[in-house]
């Protein structure tokens, strides 16, 4: 029986690592796995809305060591809880794809790993091979696809025929309903010894695939082609019948989401092509997906598009945020668990998600700039500047840099966000009102926990 915390279609909020280890084993059917790469980058970018900075740090302390180390905690966890039946993908880049390689080697058996799947991620114009640069340039990512067991789900998936090959192999036409078709060989390879019958067809005795009777009915249909008498017999093969290729390993037809109106502005939003050909071909309708970084939630959107059942998990409260967005955008019903709920909860936040939490208790919206924002880090709804720290005890000092910050901007209005405030902070800000007109309101934390600033005055 499942534990009470194990629940389909939610979105967790924490450590990936944490969050599992209350799950019970064999109880997800895919795992898409697309953590933080060891870039050595912060990453600070405008997210879908226009407004909102979001940023979050791809920096790793120690060395590729101790990432990989991070990383396979992690996906230890993931291991456990994955069914017999199940895959898992681990998407990542050059600088540790190979150090992860020889880890999931170790925990999933040699024997189970099946893929190396290369993305082209970006074309050749928008690579880091910038002149003066002294490597080739860098053009796609790496997932790894390993299976639980050899009894792994497969939906074998195709991809369309180059122009090339429809021009030169199909180039006959019927004419009547425009029906593109190639003529190929119905003999039966290896003869005998494979099973295939020998009869006179058509004038023609030898071996054939398909058994007399079978052969008689393909003729009637028209399927069965003699394009001359003596010569052999030949199917009607059509292109509009035919699959396509089978998949291959080297994916270049899936583009970047920054081509794309999918764009959230999520600096390493994967575009959803990419993850429906994953989960059509590693699960079935009804599954279980589960995603332990996910981020803006692209594969939670997918597995909910395509009627599989799905769990998400990240250590951003403010991607958990997005993803909830997004979902019920989808018209899916989420449940959320572990979002911050007290002061210990915030103080442990990263400062970009502390803010971000700010700036959506108070219903405004993020700087657009990080840089000569004047201490600034927010607006109201009302347009009223907003400044946060993630800190307690704040001076007067602070008040009177914010007062500088609000006459640039010709606001008479604005907001201070803390955790709490010394006595100096209200003397400062009583007399700018007083004497300058200028209304700030020391917002405390936990003032935001009771329900917002409903009832909070300008002091």
């Amino acid at each position: 029986m499942a534990a009470p915390y194990f629940r389909p279609n939610t979105i967790y909020c924490g450590d990936s690592r944490d969050i599992l280890r209350k799950f019970p084993n064999e109880c997800v059917d895919l795992i898409y796995a697309d953590p933080p790469f060891f870039s050595n980058r912060r990453y600070e970018v405008i997210w879908g809305d226009g407004y909102e900075l979001r940023a979050f740090e791809d920096r790793w302390k120690g060395g590729i060591n101790n990432y990989a180390a991070w990383l396979m905690e992690r996906v230890g966890e993931c291991f456990r809880v994955l069914k017999r039946t199940g895959s898992m993908y681990l998407h990542l880049d050059h600088h540790a794809s190979h150090y992860a390689k020889v880890e999931m080697d170790r925990l999933f058996g040699e024997e189970n790993f099946i893929n190396e799947i290369v993305w082209q991620r970006q074309t050749a114009k928008h690579s880091d091979s910038k002149q003066g640069a002294k490597h080739y340039g860098r053009l796609h990512d790496v997932i790894l696809f390993y299976a639980k067991s050899p009894d792994y789900t497969w939906n074998q998936q195709y991809v369309a025929f180059s122009n090339e090959y429809v021009e030169k192999s199909y180039s006959s036409v019927e004419p009547k309903t425009g029906r593109k078709y190639q003529l190929v060989a119905i003999d039966g390879p290896g003869g005998a010894a494979k099973g295939n019958p020998r009869y006179e067809f058509l004038g023609v005795t030898r071996y054939w695939r398909y058994s007399r009777e079978r052969m008689a009915e393909l003729y009637k249909e028209g399927r069965i082609i003699q394009t001359k008498p003596g010569n052999v017999p030949r199917y009607k093969m059509y292109l509009d019948e035919m699959l396509g290729v089978p998949l291959q390993d080297l994916w270049t037809d899936i583009k970047p989401v920054s081509t794309s109106s999918e764009s959230l502005g999520f600096p390493t939003q994967k575009p959803e092509a990419l993850l429906e050909r994953i989960v059509k071909t590693s699960s079935n309708p009804t599954d279980i997906v589960l995603d332990p970084f996910c981020g803006c939630g692209t594969a939670l959107a997918v597995a909910q598009r395509l009627g599989r059942r799905w769990i998400g998990v990240d250590v951003s409260p403010t991607s958990c945020e997005l993803m909830m967005k997004r979902m019920r955008g989808l018209r899916a019903s989420p449940q959320q668990v572990g979002m911050p709920m007290s002061s210990d909860d915030l103080r442990a936040l990263q400062p970009f998600d502390f803010q971000n939490w700010v700036i959506q208790r108070l219903f405004g919206r993020i700087s657009a700039t990080k840089s000569s924002d004047m201490g600034i880090d927010g607006y109201t709804f009302e347009g009223a500047p907003v400044q946060v720290k993630q800190s307690d005890d704040i001076g007067r000092n602070v008040v009177d840099n914010f007062e500088t910050a609000m006459r640039r901007m010709k606001a008479v209005k604005g907001v201070i966000v803390a955790f709490s405030f010394g006595k100096g902070a209200y003397e400062e800000a009583a007399r700018a009102k007083l004497h300058e007109g200028l209304e700030i309101d020391l917002v405390t934390v936990g003032d935001l926990l009771k329900g917002g600033r409903e009832g909070v005055q300008a002091q």
